[in-house]
């Protein structure tokens, strides 16, 4: 009796195993990067950083968690537990706007920020940032006052006119840093499309249409830039290979870009990318920011773009924003009221709304 048993156990066991190996051996393998026809590895194709990871992390936190911990971290992202929330049919008696806050219908039908922590090198990560190793900004002095400065200037002209107004919603640059130099994620359209030839390299941001248009040169002793004066909107970015990374050398960012971040630069400020196809699904891609007007040392960031099958469809997002009368005009209308015209307290309002019962029923 009891050598029967043993043995059906061990059969069970042995059944399970087997289960467990052809379930992993089914599992599709990354396969090689494919090359271009110069020999070079290949960029070209349709790419994301989405992830709930961003630039800088919390003081104490650790770079590497285990999977665990990475599912923890994803689960309690502000983003993520909105988009929990609002699962499930509309509830039209919730009274969700009943503060007035009119940045609610912002909802979680536009965002699109990832689901879980990146992956790089194997690894889930809290931060793009791992030099310096705590996973902070190097803000020197006048670093420190830029970042202040800027977000004084923000709330104190926001509602002035045009101009005054972020240069993500005047649609010249994309949100959050997204178009570089570095590439930054945000909370919807994370995507890119490379196309790649043996003399440039074109990188095209779907966050608010940005495209940079790099040539290739032979190394890096040939790499030119333009005079300083020009400086355009994502810096004036030359490229070069080094065995199988392409190295991309960014200066000059336009002024007004550079004074408002997220990646904060001078007019001495200079940007070194690195971008390698690791597999056919992945591009290791990595930058390090030279500023030493804005910053104690220079500092390293590491993430992933992982490959998509999707096509990159138009952000129609135009120069100067079609919105920006309704805009001004509404805050004009604040100020006639004796209101002064502030911005509104975000999507996510206060608090986070819970997650919805069964029924539509909070």
């Amino acid at each position: 009796m009891k050598t029967g048993v043993s043995i059906a156990v061990l059969a069970g066991v042995l059944a399970l195993a087997c289960a467990a190996q052809a379930q992993v051996q089914a599992q599709p393998k990354a396969g090689p990067a494919p090359r271009a026809s110069d020999g070079h590895l290949s960029l070209s194709g349709v790419w994301t950083n989405a992830t709930v990871t961003s630039l800088t992390r919390p003081p104490g936190v650790k770079l590497v968690v285990s999977k665990a911990e990475a599912d923890a971290l994803a689960k309690a992202n502000p983003f993520q537990r909105l988009i929990e929330a609002e699962e499930g049919p509309s509830d039209q008696n919730d009274k969700l706007l009943d503060d007035g806050n009119s940045d609610r219908g912002y909802n979680a039908f536009w965002l699109d920020p990832g689901s879980s922590l990146t992956v790089v090198k194997g690894e889930f990560r809290t931060s793009f940032i791992v030099e310096p190793s705590n996973g902070q900004l190097p803000l020197s002095d006048q670093g420190k006052a830029r970042v202040a400065q800027a977000r004084a200037e923000r709330q104190k002209t926001l509602f002035t006119g045009p101009e005054a107004l972020p240069l993500p919603e005047r649609c010249l640059i994309g949100f959050s840093g997204s178009g570089g130099p570095g590439m930054l994620n945000t909370i919807y359209n994370n995507n890119y499309e490379i196309v790649q030839t043996p003399t440039s390299v074109v990188i095209v941001v779907e966050m608010v249409h940005d495209a940079r248009t790099i040539p290739i040169v032979k190394d890096k002793a040939s790499a030119r830039h333009g005079p300083a004066a020009l400086s355009p909107w994502l810096g004036d970015a030359v490229a070069w290979w080094e065995g199988d990374t392409l190295v991309i050398e960014t200066v000059h960012v336009n002024p007004q870009q550079g004074r408002n971040g997220p990646v904060f630069l001078s007019p001495e400020g200079k940007v070194t990318e690195r971008l390698t196809r690791v597999s056919d699904s992945q591009i290791f891609y990595e930058f390090q920011v030279e500023d030493p007007v804005y910053y104690t040392q220079p500092w390293r960031a590491e993430l992933s773009l992982n490959a998509r099958k999707e096509r990159v469809y138009e952000y129609a997002c135009h120069e100067g924003n079609y919105a920006m009368a309704g805009i001004l005009g509404g805050a004009r209308l604040q100020e006639s009221q004796g209101i002064t015209p502030t911005q509104g307290p975000g999507i996510f309002g206060t608090p986070i709304p819970e997650k919805k019962k069964a029924g539509g029923d909070r």
